[in-house]
């Protein structure tokens, strides 16, 4: 083990490693299910379902699955955002010994069908707005069974009685939760309610099984999906359970604003939740007027967020829309989180935000500020629990760098994941000797062992919590007639967060059409990945190669700017 000066630094009760023996992200879920039984496990939009009711649901769904063919070690694909159908999802899959491979619903057809592609899922649950899209995927990349999910059934009586009413409000709100397609598909609900129960004694997945598949952005831009184990997402649980350790089982209550299809949400939402008995406040998508709904119908306890989340929660704490004094602990990540943004947030709700750190590959999360006095803004803290670290010289990870020097952050850890699916050349480059993580991410570390993150060598680009492959959105961009050539860099913001922007060479006699060149990138790309702004520049720096040195055209675009946290 590597010296770890940072454990001094911990809060009080925090220890220096999590338990050597736990059990699975299933064995936690059967445990809630059977201690918090009649608690309310889930509130999406005010309808509710109880530990049983979920429990019921999950077992349901298991032996659904079988019934189809589902066995251990396939892959099932996820494509909603967070509602209460997601949670039975996420379990019944793992229940079986099957994978979750997680999609942002926001994709396009291109994007979604090359991660099909990759994985290989026999069985897709999806929202119904996104069924008709899956089901007009190519034969070599389509599911043999689609299961759709509708939203709206999962709302309480009275709402869902409001939506029937024939005018323009009731009309929008039903499209946006349920736009149900032509594809034939299974009913989520018909295979959860008329179907019996798994048997008590199906065989429990087991720490060394793959658990799941969560894609990951990359500078090439093609797919790529990181293999994250039973143990892997588990330990990162019990590492969070460790870190915020006044929280109590059975009785707080986690806003779900992070979506599940991203790591971040994953772990510090969906199964830190579960595995607590909390009650989990789902949000489709981040609206600042039904978190309030949310936080007034039932005070949250706990808020894993990112910057831009918690400013506008404070805006409108300070206008007097909500009160936010429930919220005991918050965690901020994905970008750099300022000073006074956390004091403005203490001081409105009387409770503790702080920084942490994490990425995709680790579970997420890798290091965070202490929940005490000895928390240190500025920094993204210490190494969690049972978590080594290295600084190694940014040009070779076996030698590492001298102290206090700036250089690549490797990690060792058993939140550490498996590799990349289908590609052992990618994951031997990331996974040092076969244990320790090169996180791409340039950093300092003090004496005492915090951590500054002072640059992001991979080049993706953070907006709104979400990372940004530059080659990905490049190679759209070059389609376009009127490009010859790309470079997509990250703008900071002064709230942390990053612009997508585009530096743009045009082919001789084009102009500039902003309009145009959004409507086609949005053709191809989810909506947070098409740039905000283009510039129109002669000509693109490139190494001797003839590679585009993306960070020569951030440093001429924003002479000022400095890299966000990753």
């Amino acid at each position: 083990m590597t010296s770890r000066p940072w454990i001094d630094s911990y809060a009080e009760g925090v220890p220096a490693d999590i338990p050597e023996r736990y059990d699975t992200l299933s064995h936690a879920f059967e445990r809630s299910v059977t201690t918090y039984s009649q608690r309310v496990a889930t509130d999406f939009l005010g309808g509710t379902l109880t530990y049983a009711d979920l429990g019921a649901q999950v077992h349901g769904l298991a032996q659904a699955l079988l019934d189809l063919g589902v066995e251990r070690g396939d892959r099932v694909a996820l494509v909603m955002p967070n509602c209460p159908q997601h949670v039975v999802a996420f379990y019944a899959v793992l229940r079986i010994g099957a994978v979750v491979v997680e999609h942002n619903p926001q994709y396009t057809a291109a994007e979604l069908g090359a991660q099909f592609a990759d994985h290989g899922a026999r069985v897709a649950i999806v929202w119904d707005s996104v069924a008709d899209l899956v089901a007009g995927f190519p034969a070599d990349r389509r599911p043999e069974h689609l299961i759709a999910v509708n939203l709206i059934e999962a709302l309480p009586l009275r709402s869902r009685l409001a939506l029937r009413l024939p005018i323009g409000r009731a009309r929008t709100m039903r499209a946006a939760l349920s736009s149900p397609g032509e594809a034939a598909v299974l009913s989520f609900h018909d295979l959860t309610e008329l179907t019996a129960p798994i048997p008590a004694d199906w065989p429990m997945p087991t720490l060394g099984d793959l658990a799941a598949l969560q894609y990951t952005s990359g500078t090439t831009g093609r797919p790529k999906a990181a293999m994250l184990t039973h143990r892997n997402l588990r330990s990162n649980e019990l590492m969070g359970e460790a870190w915020v350790s006044g929280l109590r089982r059975g009785q707080e209550v986690f806003a779900c604003v992070l979506p599940f299809f991203h790591a971040y949400g994953l772990t510090l939402c969906l199964a830190y939740g579960i595995a607590m008995g909390a009650t989990l406040a789902l949000q489709p998508k981040f609206d600042l007027d039904l978190l309030i709904a949310a936080q007034r119908r039932r005070p949250i306890t706990f808020l894993p967020a990112v910057p831009p989340i918690y400013d506008r929660l404070c805006s409108a704490a300070e206008a007097g829309r909500v009160d936010l004094h429930s919220v005991r602990f918050s965690i901020s990540g994905a970008m750099t989180l300022h000073a006074d943004l956390v004091d403005r947030w203490e001081r409105l709700s009387g409770g503790l935000l702080v920084e942490g750190y994490g990425m995709t590959e680790a579970s997420p999360i890798i290091a965070g500020n202490p929940i005490g006095p000895s928390r240190r803004p500025g920094t993204v803290g210490v190494p969690f629990p049972s978590t080594d670290i290295r600084i190694a010289e940014i040009d070779d990870p076996h030698a590492d760098a001298a102290p206090g020097s700036e250089g690549e952050l490797l990690v060792r850890g058993p939140q550490v994941f498996a590799g990349y699916w289908q590609r052992p050349e990618l994951t031997a480059e990331t996974l040092i000797d076969g244990e320790w993580l090169r996180t791409g991410d340039i950093v300092v570390q003090a004496e005492d062992g915090y951590l500054s993150i002072v640059d992001r060598s991979k080049e993706l680009i953070v907006t709104g919590g979400f990372n940004v492959s530059p080659s990905e959105v490049e190679a759209v961009l070059c389609t376009h007639h009127d490009v010859r050539a790309a470079a997509v860099v990250g703008e900071r913001l002064e709230s942390g967060n990053e612009r997508v922007t585009a530096a743009l060479v045009l082919r001789d006699g084009a102009a500039l059409d902003r309009e145009t060149l959004v409507e086609h990138c949005r053709r191809t790309l989810a909506r947070y990945k098409v740039p905000r702004a283009f510039v129109v520049v002669e000509s693109l720096p490139t190494s001797m190669l003839g590679k585009v040195l993306r960070r020569a055209v951030r440093e001429q675009l924003f002479a000022t700017s400095t890299p966000a946290v990753s």
